[in-house]
């Protein structure tokens, strides 16, 4: 305790030197010079280490700085979140009206919103909602106020608004106690969450299901849920016990999977209500296909009737599709059995309109096909193929003009962006930048993107240019720094460079010092025990951790291991592709268990992890594009893709 009292006078001393500087140079006050910059620096660190009074004190000094709003932002919100003050609502008022239309008064008002809903004013609410963005939270909360002020607020409403959040959870518990929602509701929501083992908030919703001494078993049954189940009367059911032994049966499939969806229909299934039975026949179908088990066909078929949510809906679809042959009858009535939110994702749009061809409904299908043709993604490229159009490069938009540059560079929440930038602020300034772009049309989405291009920030180049709707500009949405270096690179080790450019495009937007939550680092977001391993591979005798971000030696080390994952993956792209975001050793798995030589684009689509599915197709989509630009000419994505062979699993030493 004295050590740490210690350091706090440290830190507060120091901030005192800051401050100190901040107010000797008050001559350059309005200009956002050197001691303002200081001030800023002290007001954020104030934050950091919640010396709140240095903080407020740094407020006046701030005024007129273009960053002046965030010490004062980040004092508000800490008065939102202090239940021993009333909310300080002058303040907050005059904060948002002073600062009209920016991110930050936009973003108090949705905390000011909630704040009024955690003490009750319901009244402050309602006079928010109309000015606020709606978000799950503040939906949640606003239909709780309504509620309250005597509106009729439905079990309907609540549930399609629900994300777990603080205004959700106020939502729901005001419902429940006021008997607007009900046992069934709540019941279904939990298995939906168990569903996809979102076990924190599952135990939050089991609150309205289940009493104080049936939670204890609800918690017992989520960690051994045969341990539990062999000591069930299936004869002595009420409603909330038969839920546990639901839940119970659900969870055998993350465990041993055959043994338990056997014990399950031998012991259980004739003696559940026949939607029971098929929610617990889709959990183990949904297990199943998270494993690339062909028995997954058969067990979605026994649970057809059964509840499924879209997540499992998609996978049942996938299943069908990676069986050879694809049995494309099944997989159309699938897909039309989506709810239409999933039934009209790209995806489903166009395997929906390969398996009409494939049925001899040639006319329809490729109806389908030109809905998603002109669309620049992996899908729209692979419908457009289907029509017999390669991949080429769209004709560009006008050049930006000086005077659209011009005002760009002069939009107060793109110079905001760019001052957070140049602080090293990455996440404030992202968001800055995200909200000065809400209604932008086209040309100045491309100003902003050719701003962002002058001032290096290339990350918001791409995704700035991705969001034109007519006019378009690939050189800026497929951009190519570094090109010199990149392109010598690669071709020194001997992969393509437009490949290198669509992966680092997804890994890390060319950020140079990017770094993930899983701790990969620089353009190829490289893990440090990867980076070692390929520096010692590779005989780099000068590799130290500290340069990995080190663009050169990012680029050695991260195309010198896509090489090597290339290789152990018999010269496929995608496998490679695959491999380099999730090990190598997973696509060798996952070709085990093909049931024959299966297309690019299946194999992709099933691949079970999220993350790398969406990775591949805009790593090879990206690729495509590249190669485009590149030479020229039209480009075959399905070329990339290839097709996959099954082949037994290979041990292989590669991280």
């Amino acid at each position: 305790m004295a050590y740490t009292a210690f350091l706090n006078r440290i830190r507060i001393t120091a901030l005192a030197i800051v401050l100190a500087s901040a107010v000797a140079g008050g001559a350059c006050a309005q200009t956002g010079s050197s001691g303002l910059d200081d001030a800023l620096l002290a007001a954020r660190t104030a934050v950091q280490t919640g010396n709140w009074d240095i903080l407020r004190s740094l407020i006046p000094r701030l005024q007129g700085h273009m960053l002046g709003a965030y010490p004062q932002y980040w004092w508000l919100r800490q008065q939102l979140n202090d239940p021993r003050k009333p909310l300080p609502e002058a303040e907050l008022q005059e904060f948002v009206s002073v600062h009209r239309g920016t991110y930050l008064a936009e973003r108090l008002r949705g905390e000011w919103l909630l704040a009024a809903a955690k003490q009750g004013d319901y009244a402050t609410v309602l006079s928010l909602a109309d000015t606020t963005v709606n978000t799950p939270q503040t939906a949640c909360a606003v239909l709780l106020a309504r509620h309250a002020r005597g509106e009729r607020v439905t079990a309907q409403q609540a549930m399609s608004k629900f994300q777990a959040g603080d205004g959700c959870w106020m939502l729901y518990d005001r419902l429940q106690a006021d008997g607007v929602m009900h046992w069934e509701h709540f019941s279904t929501q939990l298995r939906d969450l168990l569903e996809v083992n979102a076990l924190a908030n599952a135990r939050r919703m089991a609150r309205y299901v289940f009493d104080a001494t049936q939670l204890k078993t609800f918690n017992a049954v989520l960690d051994q849920p045969m341990k539990w189940l062999v000591r069930q009367d299936a004869a002595a059911q009420d409603r909330t016990l038969r839920e546990l032994i639901v839940i119970a049966l659900g969870r055998l499939a993350r465990q041993d999977m055959r043994v338990g969806y056997d014990y399950f229909e031998r012991n259980w299934a004739r003696r559940l209500p026949a939607a029971d039975a098929n929610w617990v026949r889709n959990q183990f179908a949904l297990q199943a296909a998270f494993k690339l088990d062909p028995v997954a066909v058969e067990w979605y078929r026994a649970g057809e009737g059964g509840k499924l949510t879209e997540y499992n809906q998609a996978w049942r679809a996938r299943m069908v599709l990676r069986q050879q042959p694809v049995d494309w009858r099944t997989l159309i009535r699938y897909i039309e059995h989506m709810p239409a939110s999933l039934r009209e994702d790209p995806t489903w749009v166009y395997w929906h309109s390969r398996g009409l061809v494939a049925l001899g409904a040639v006319e329809e299908g490729q109806a389908g096909f030109r809905r998603i043709a002109g669309q620049f993604h992996f899908y729209g490229q692979l419908a457009a193929e289907e029509l017999g159009i390669a991949t080429t490069i769209p004709t560009s938009a006008a050049p930006v003009t000086a005077e659209e540059l011009a005002q760009a560079q002069y939009n107060p929440g793109l110079q905001r962006a760019i001052a957070l930038f140049r602080l090293g602020w990455r996440t404030e300034a992202v968001r800055e930048w995200n909200y000065a772009l809400r209604g932008m049309n086209d040309r100045q989405l491309l100003a902003a993107a050719r701003l962002a291009h002058r001032e290096n920030l290339y990350d918001r180049v791409v995704n700035t240019a991705e969001l034109t709707r007519e006019q378009h500009d690939f050189n800026l949405r497929f951009i190519t720094p570094f090109r010199n270096q990149l392109v010598d690179k690669a071709r020194e080790i001997g992969v393509d460079p437009t490949w290198v450019y669509g992966l680092i495009r997804q890994e890390s937007r060319f950020v140079m010092d990017a770094r993930s939550t899983a701790g990969a680092s620089g353009l190829m977001q490289l893990m440090p025990a990867t980076a070692k391993w390929v520096a010692r591979r590779i005989g780099m005798s000068d590799f130290a951790p500290h340069r990995v971000n080190d663009m050169d030696t990012n680029l050695t080390l991260g195309t010198s291991y896509l090489r090597i994952v290339l290789d152990d993956l018999d010269g496929s792209p995608l496998l490679a592709s695959a491999g380099y975001n999730a090990g190598p050793r997973r696509p060798h798995a996952w070709r085990s268990t093909l049931p024959g030589p299966v297309e690019g684009a299946i194999f992709a689509e099933t691949i079970p992890f999220t993350e790398t599915r969406d990775y591949v197709k805009k790593v090879l989509s990206n690729a495509t594009y590249y190669a485009a630009l590149f030479t020229g000419q039209p480009q075959s994505l399905k070329a990339w893709l290839g097709t996959v062979e099954p082949q037994a699993v290979e041990t292989t030493a590669i991280p």
